[in-house]
């Protein structure tokens, strides 16, 4: 049970890390400022969902 919980939790945060990283890149690169705009959102939706993830994780092993 531990093994999946961890799994989940570091898909959801691995998930966000992707989305920081391509949203980096593309700032960098000096890209279309608009993807920029959309995968920040992204970000903060993702980061979002990987907390309620674990806050739902913490609640349940309790």
């Amino acid at each position: 049970m531990h093994a999946a919980t961890n799994l989940i939790a570091a898909i959801a945060v691995g998930a966000v890390a992707v989305v920081l990283f391509a949203g980096l890149a593309n700032m960098i690169r000096g890209g279309n400022p608009n993807l920029s705009q959309k995968l920040m959102r992204w970000r903060v939706g993702l980061q979002f969902a990987a907390i309620l993830v674990i806050i739902a994780i913490l609640w349940f092993r309790r």
